[in-house]
């Protein structure tokens, strides 16, 4: 037995890159059951000023939020906590809590409980989707009453003190948009992939992160002392003197070798002999435009729109979306911005209207352009707002999620309606402009052919091409291994796609987190990609290989890879260029 707490090493899966030290904090938004125990009637009164209490400390509290969400963003979406308010203020709500109470000699926590369940119960199976709604805010205000009943003070990704290594068993794209990102080190949880939106967040920031620990979150308590180790997906609880001192000597090997790599940054983006190979940035938001400039991006390859939509029940209207658009075509200017329209769903599902009713399997189900489709009222605002941006700047649109030539009809059709609205209103805007699609589906990757015919560009979403090639649920930690970029399917489906568009003229980018990886870098290249678009701190080392590759060398890889019969093979060719070509600097820093 150790006297003190003894190291502890557990692995998980890589996921954002770096090192990381310091104290957790444990985010558990696990549903839980109040406490169910027997009250004497003697202290009844007790029980329900206790009940007053909470729901008056639970006022208190909702009120702050809506200030600083007002003083945030506007008045409108401070407004939608008006009906929390209202919830705390629902007399028969509160009074079949206290008569529960009285009736049955339960504790107030266990009656409130019950009670509220009913109520969630119900507004679950009214037909109206408004109402249907109010159940995920009688569930919110539910939460926070029983949490103010049980003198808990709930998790909240936005109260961070200090700087925290999080801990949680999965974290939604809704709970790290909340993020103070200059209080959170690292990112560590139960569930997940490697390609799930929280991580994509997680680069963005960046902080290392490891993801599919299983059971991280029973094992860490609050203040606990961890490292993490974002380049290998291993967590140390309770680290020694000895590994923070090989751990410091890691990272600044990695801080050497990102100044070597930040050294092509005014370089140009083209192989030994000469082939160009652009390089362009993915980013969620504007704030995120000053990585890209200092990445020396060429434009950006994949704006992420529904970032904009997440943490709030209504829609952005289009003169809020139209502001931001144009912040960021006008900061890129002359650069291209490809802007991708809402691809909520999946594992980033909105407060909305659209997801009151959980799927049971929702990558497969209403996301992207289905649900744009599905409300064209939400797609035709945002595809005004970005015609109009398209006058200020050279703007790329592109659909997601298109398994076909009909969907990809159908979105042009809503297109030349938003430009139709615009006409009258007399409003200006880009009436012609590039459209792409996003090759992400098996379907739309064996008919590449024909979508060709009808776009300007192919953008290739590897995340969800090889999670729907290989029937793979990414952020589902039971499968995620089985997530494989090596795959032979993978390769030859992204021949296929470059193939098509190289003989129907038009010019394909990787978007996906393959883009991102430079091991990738000399496949895709000579697989024949015209650019690769990641996040901005990737695109240094990115640059840097580009520029001591032989095109000639990349197409010979793509070809032996195409000839490999399993991923191991693929990998262990990969891996071996890679290290050649890499070899002049990797030996300058011992890691």
């Amino acid at each position: 037995m150790c006297e003190k707490k003894c190291e502890h090493v557990v692995h998980g899966t890589a996921a954002s890159p770096g090192v990381a030290h310091g104290a957790a904090f444990v985010f558990l938004d696990r549903a839980f059951e109040a406490p169910h125990y027997e009250v004497e009637a003697a202290k009844s009164n007790r029980e329900i000023k206790r009940f007053r209490r909470a729901l008056e400390a639970t006022r208190e509290q909702v009120n702050s939020i809506k200030a600083k969400i007002a003083s945030k963003l506007n008045e409108q979406e401070a407004q939608i906590f008006d009906v929390h308010l209202m919830v705390l203020e629902d007399q028969a709500l509160i009074d079949e809590t206290i008569q529960m109470q009285r009736d049955s000699n339960c504790n107030i926590d266990h009656c409130f409980h019950e009670v509220s369940k009913r109520y969630i119960t119900s507004l679950h199976h009214i037909q109206d989707d408004y109402l249907r709604e109010r159940a995920v805010d009688l569930e919110d205000v539910t939460r926070r009453v029983l949490h103010n009943l049980l003198g808990q003070q709930e998790a909240r990704l936005d109260a961070l003190h200090d700087g925290r290594i999080v801990i949680a068993e999965n974290l939604t794209p809704s709970e790290t948009a909340l993020m103070d990102e200059d209080k959170v080190l690292a990112i560590v949880t139960d569930r997940g992939s490697r390609t799930s939106h929280t991580v994509i967040v997680a680069r963005r920031i960046p902080v290392p992160a490891v993801v599919g620990l299983h059971d991280i979150t029973t094992k860490v308590h609050n203040g606990d002392d961890v490292l993490v180790d974002g380049y290998n997906g291993i967590v140390i609880l309770h680290p020694t003197q000895e590994t923070l001192t090989r751990y410091s000597t890691i990272r600044s090997a990695h801080d050497s070798l990102r100044k070597i790599y930040a050294q092509s940054v005014e370089l140009p983006s083209e192989t030994a002999d000469g082939h160009r190979l652009a390089l362009m940035a993915n980013i969620e938001g504007p704030e995120e435009l000053d990585a890209v400039s200092q990445a020396g991006a060429e434009g950006v390859g994949l704006f992420r729109t529904e970032g904009l939509f997440l943490n709030r029940e209504t829609a952005p209207d289009e003169a809020e979306q139209f502001a931001i658009y144009r912040t960021v075509v006008e900061s890129m200017k002359p650069h291209p911005v490809v802007i991708r329209t809402l691809d909520l769903g999946g594992d980033k599902p909105w407060k909305g209207a659209f997801f009151a009713e959980r799927e049971k399997n929702p990558f497969m189900g209403l996301r992207a352009i289905r649900l744009c489709l599905e409300h064209k009222d939400i797609f035709k605002t945002q595809l005004r707002a970005l015609l109009r941006a398209a006058l200020l700047g050279d703007v790329n649109l592109m659909y997601p999620m298109i398994s076909g030539l009909e969907e990809l009809q159908q979105a042009n059709a809503v297109l030349e309606e938003a430009k139709e609205d615009l006409r009258k209103r007399g409003e200006p805007f880009a009436s012609k402009l590039p459209i792409g699609t996003m090759i992400e589906l098996p379907s739309a990757a064996y008919t590449a052919d024909i979508l060709a015919q009808h776009c300007t560009f192919f953008s290739i979403g590897t995340n969800d091409l090889i999670q729907y090639m290989m029937a793979v649920d990414r952020v589902n930690d039971k499968v995620a291994h089985l997530y494989n970029p090596n795959h032979p399917a993978v390769l030859r489906a992204l021949k296929t796609i470059i193939d098509a568009a190289k003989r129907s003229g038009i010019p394909v980018s990787i978007c996906g987190e393959m883009a991102g990886d430079s091991l990738y870098t000399g496949l895709l290249l000579g697989l024949g990609a015209d650019s690769l678009s990641a996040a901005p701190q990737y695109l240094n080392e990115i640059k840097y290989l580009v520029r001591t590759i032989r095109f000639p060398d990349a197409v010979a890889l793509a070809h032996q890879a195409l000839e490999c019969r399993d991923s191991e093979s693929v990998y262990a060719l990969l891996r071996t260029f890679y290290n050649t070509h890499m070899a002049p600097v990797l030996s300058k820093v011992t890691v």
